[in-house]
């Protein structure tokens, strides 16, 4: 032994009371904590989101009698007060919390009606922490997060129209059917799709004076609204009408569920430099993005599923190749040239009440406008991380020039090349008399016949409809110049 050295047992005994001691004072884990709590409404929905201090494990479950929502925590203590959260709009009636087991949170909720519950964890990106989200889903809404992807939705609509088809055949074979009267034109209204980007959980770009885009663009897009609803023969269907967020494949099923003849999504451009400014006009590319802004704007836009709380894939790219170049071929193209044609008059427009960042219709692989059957446009209203423009967006003078730029030159395509079924169709149709200046596609059709059939040359006849290229649709009315 150690001259001077304690035996090892009198040592522990001096030793192990301090090893206690030492022990009941370590601070223990530390708990995760609810730092915020925000409630979005929408009207199928309404989101729930837990600000996290780190993960929890969470347990949702509804209870009946009465109608409640209990979320469990495990191990966490609320930070943040409920009593703040703004119901309105909701289907909550009341919040309550408390302590449960001794170290886990229970959150109720009073529900008014009933709710289908989702919950899910969001991992931290460039503007939250971590996240627990709960979506109160109404039954016999249109959920929010079951997005159909839009050739799928086309397939079908196809196979109905193609079994419609065998089966009117079958029963005109078996019987005789008794011929109709014509029915009247059933002049309907031009559907628009108005989209305000962003929105609840995701607020877009941020000005240098704290102005969030998603708010700016709500406001142009419901000055929109109202400008094309007081338009004859046209009538608006608003994506979001609230300050909540929608998913990008959401967006599109809505248009589609609309069935809508036109979709534009209002944004406002960003950069992280205070100089660039003006407004721009992307549509679809179905290959590579005419600019290497265009390609950096896009992926920025198909992220904000990832900041909203969307999962799912945003590729079209998952069909069968050949059923998907069939019908990227027969109407994909037709759109894309419809969206730029359109892009082209709404940038010209634009260009007369505001600087212009880019003076031509740009291209990338937008999310939001992955619908194969609707034109679509993304416009990018200013930069609101330009000072200048940042206040002209707040000013509703402004924003109502936006609103009013952006529909003049859609309605300008629509008066020209109106759709068969519309009142807009009607009215030309009433006034062709006997000059025999349009024409009406029928089945069959090529634009170079049509052009040789009117004795007028394919480049005339392509410049007087705003058309680029030869693809063209059956009932589109053309309008036929002089020879």
């Amino acid at each position: 032994m150690i001259p001077g050295a304690l035996p090892f047992r009198r040592l522990r005994r001096r030793l192990l009371p301090w090893f206690v001691l030492a022990l009941l004072l370590a601070p223990s884990a530390q708990a995760t904590e609810v730092n915020n709590l925000r409630l979005w409404a929408a009207p199928d929905h309404a989101r729930l989101v837990f600000d996290l201090s780190a993960p929890a494990e969470a347990n949702v479950f509804v209870l009946e009698n009465p109608r409640r929502l209990v979320i469990d925590l495990a191990d966490t203590r609320l930070a943040a007060d409920p009593a703040r959260l703004d119901l309105s709009g909701s289907a909550i009636g009341g919040v309550r919390s408390g302590v449960r087991d001794g170290d886990d949170l229970r959150i109720v909720l009073d529900l008014e009606r009933e709710v289908a519950p989702r919950d899910f964890t969001l991992a931290p990106n460039d503007q939250y922490g971590h996240r627990l989200v709960v979506d109160l889903e109404y039954p016999g809404e249109s959920a929010v997060e079951d997005p159909i992807d839009p050739i799928e939705s086309m397939i079908r609509e196809q196979e109905m129209a193609a079994r419609a088809g065998e089966a009117a055949s079958t029963a005109s074979t078996e019987a005789p059917v008794a011929r109709q009267p014509a029915q009247p034109h059933p002049r309907r209204d031009i559907i628009i799709a108005v989209d305000a980007g962003h929105g609840g959980e995701d607020p877009g770009a941020i000005g240098p004076s704290g102005t969030r885009e998603k708010d700016v663009v709500l406001e142009i897009a419901r000055r929109l609204q109202r400008l094309v609803d007081e338009a004859p023969g046209f009538r608006a269907v608003m994506i979001r009408d609230g300050d909540y967020y929608v998913g990008l494949r959401q967006r599109i099923r809505i248009a589609r569920e609309q069935r809508a003849d036109f979709f534009v999504s209002v944004h406002a451009d960003a950069f992280n430099s205070p100089r660039p400014q003006g407004s721009s006009v992307y549509a679809l590319s179905q290959s590579g993005a005419t600019s290497e802004a265009a390609q950096w704007l896009a992926d920025s836009e198909n992220r904000a599923d990832l900041i909203g709380g969307v999962d799912g894939n945003l590729s079209l790219n998952d069909h069968d190749e050949v059923l998907r170049g069939v019908l990227m071929d027969l109407t994909l193209t037709a759109t894309l040239n419809d969206s730029l044609a359109i892009g082209g008059r709404v940038l010209d427009r634009l260009g007369r009440i505001n600087r212009l960042h880019k003076s031509r219709v740009e291209q990338a692989g937008f999310v939001v406008l992955k619908s194969p059957d609707i034109p679509s446009l993304l416009v990018e209203t200013g930069f609101i991380s330009n000072p200048d423009e940042e206040r002209r967006l707040r000013d509703p003078g402004h924003q109502l020039s936006m609103a009013e730029a952006i529909f003049a030159g859609v309605q300008e395509h629509f008066q020209r090349n109106p759709p068969p079924t519309s009142l807009l169709a009607w009215q030309r149709d009433q006034n062709r008399g006997g000059a025999g200046n349009e024409y009406r596609i029928q089945p069959g059709d090529t634009l170079s016949e049509i052009a040789d059939r009117h004795r007028v040359s394919l480049g005339a006849l392509r410049q007087a409809n705003a058309i680029n290229g030869d693809v063209i649709r059956v009932g589109q009315v053309l309008r036929i110049p002089q020879s």
